[in-house]
């Protein structure tokens, strides 16, 4: 741990281009790279066959490559989804907590049928290139689009099928136990995961149930497997002197960018500020290197997919740049071979109709969003917060600080620009009046000239929050803060900084609650609902201790084969891998 923080300020005083890759530049540098271990990731996912119109739902495991321990090094994992031309279909975000986390994502009927990969990931992994990325192969069938070249048989010896290979397994340590192994459609089947080995199988594992593929390929990926072919990957940095470097995510998701003068000089020690607007608001303050290169870490939860960042000083005529990061380098990538066999059509034909009922029906059975940890966007402080229907209404932002608020108002400035001031809450009596301008925020929005917002329609405003507290940000003084709240919430949508941009940033994926079917229960209209579900229970991380633990889930409206799937690994790092089946038979036929 301590080398890790040694390195994250090594890492600080590091300039980097607008790309994100710093360039090594010394021995010295290099040798302080690699004392940080590399990451590996697997992911479990419900492939490897996925139709268009339905999700894929995966568990996302990153380690620590050196000793194959729950990593604590990156704070963001990815996940992507790559076509056979090298092209990125998707790439999601997904923040990790003791090296886990997990997502899904729906496959859109624009996506056409094909053999496609999986990859998961960190940023510091990416320097490793494509050997360190976990890699699986799903593949794609849109049944809604007519050109199925790429999964079409090409000869009578394709046609013969794919050999399914066989998976690796160890119920050694932690078993399935069902309380039926034949069950009717919409039943409740009960199992339990007991854990034989006590502290050796205590670990983090994934439990579904899922309809076993009717189509015959190969199967994904398992933790024993990934284990094998990923036993060797690097556990340090592959990089040398001169070489371009992704920077570790390790203090959060990482913002950065550039500042130059209108000529497109870079601009040194320029003060910038980034605002996430929105409910929870976040802003962040940073310093320009000796490149005119800023970045800042977002490690609170967040709504808005949204930053606007601009200078500090209002008069400062700079151009601010938003940098984005490279995708891998996709090109080396080797792609699976299946074939679609003409005894598949029906599959194909019963499964694109139950997919459609699903999708038909699926507000009746929601996922729900886990809310993430409050933010707090005073920081401790407490606010005193005015809604201003409790008083009379005046026409500008300006006049209503000057009726309603008496600890709060403009300013006058040397500098020929008014500003706001709140009034200082004295803790001692020697204590010195100060003349600094507040922190000024609406809707979350940084407001760096106060005298454009006097004629603001306070019509539009809901509530006025100060907190009297002197805050120091990127080396200025401010007294107190002021978080302007409208009712409509959006004056970010159309705010355009005079000196800055309004940019787009990528948000993590929000994890769910994942929906549950039940049936038998009083006052529930599910009994008259299609229920087509090929997967009947998906608990992506499962905490197992010594004690034993109980899971139940409902049977749905499809009769055939499913599987029963525990995977992943012990706290030791060892892979688990377990599968049982039950035979799910429609009674009424």
């Amino acid at each position: 741990m301590k080398t890790q923080w040694i390195l994250f300020w090594v890492i600080a005083s590091l300039a980097f281009q607008v790309k994100a890759q710093y360039v090594i530049g010394s021995a010295e540098e290099l040798n302080n790279l690699k004392s940080l271990p590399q990451e590996k990731v697997y992911l479990h996912h419900t492939g490897p066959i996925v139709f268009t119109g339905e999700y894929v739902h995966y568990a996302f495991y990153c380690f620590n490559a050196q000793n194959n321990r729950a990593s604590d090094i990156s704070f963001t994992g990815y996940v992507a989804l790559v076509n056979q031309q090298g092209e990125y279909v998707l790439e999601q975000k997904v923040r990790l907590q003791n090296g886990l986390s997990h997502g899904d994502f729906f496959v859109n009927t624009d996506v056409p049928s094909g053999n496609y990969k999986l990859l998961g990931y960190t940023q510091w992994m990416k320097n490793n290139g494509l050997e360190q990325v976990f890699k699986d192969d799903l593949v794609i069938i849109n049944p809604y689009q007519q050109d199925q070249s790429q999964l079409m048989s090409t000869s009578l010896e394709e046609e013969r099928g794919v050999i399914e290979t066989t998976r690796p397994v160890d119920s050694s340590m932690v078993q399935i136990k069902l309380s039926k192994r034949r069950v009717g459609t919409r039943t409740k089947v009960s199992l339990q995961l007991v854990n034989y080995k006590a502290k050796l199988g205590h670990g983090t594992y994934t439990l579904k149930v899922q309809k076993k593929d009717e189509i015959r390929t190969r199967p994904a990926e398992n933790a024993i497997s990934y284990a094998r072919s990923y036993f060797d990957v690097k556990g340090q940095l592959d990089k040398k002197v001169g070489d371009s470097l992704f920077l570790p995510e390790q203090r959060g998701e990482l913002l950065f960018g550039k500042v130059t003068d209108p000529q497109g000089n870079p601009l040194p020690d320029a003060k910038i500020v980034v605002s996430v607007p929105g409910e929870g608001f976040l802003l962040k303050f940073a310093t320009t290197d000796a490149q005119g290169n800023f970045y800042t870490y977002l490690r609170k939860d967040y709504k808005q997919d949204r930053a606007i960042i601009q200078p500090t000083d209002h008069t400062q005529d700079v151009r601010v740049s938003f940098g984005t990061l490279p995708n891998l380098d996709a090109s080396g990538l080797v792609f699976g071979d299946f074939r679609l066999q003409s005894s598949a059509i029906e599959a194909i034909k019963k499964r694109s109709i139950y997919n459609q009922l699903e999708n038909q029906f699926f507000s009746a059975k929601p996922d729900s969003v886990l809310l993430g940890d409050p933010v707090d966007p005073f920081d401790g402080g407490i606010p005193n917060t005015i809604y201003l229907d409790d008083y009379t209404r005046f026409p500008t932002f300006q006049k209503t600080l000057v009726e309603v608020f008496n600890l709060a108002g403009y300013r006058n400035s040397s500098s020929g620009s008014d500003y706001i001031r709140i009034a200082q809450d004295f803790e001692k009596y020697t204590e010195e009046a100060n003349s600094y301008p507040a922190i000024v925020l609406i809707d979350g929005v940084y407001i760096p000239d106060h005298e454009k917002i006097k004629s603001f329609d306070a019509r539009k405003i809901e509530s006025i929050s100060t907190v009297p507290d002197q805050f120091v940000m990127a080396g200025k003084d401010y007294q107190g803060i002021m978080s302007v709240k409208t009712i409509a919430g959006d004056y970010f949508e159309e705010y355009t900084p005079e000196y800055g941009i309004n940019v787009p940033i990528k948000k993590a994926r929000p994890q769910k609650n994942y929906f549950e079917q039940r049936y038998g229960v009083e006052g529930s209209d599910q009994n008259h609902i299609p229920d087509y579900r090929r997967i009947l229970l998906w608990e992506p991380q499962v905490e197992l201790t010594d004690a034993d633990v109980q899971f139940e889930f409902y049977t749905s409206d499809l009769s055939g084969e499913f599987e029963v799937v525990l995977d992943g690994f012990t706290s030791y790092g060892k892979p688990i891998s377990v599968y049982e089946t039950i035979l799910v038979q429609d009674d009424s036929q």
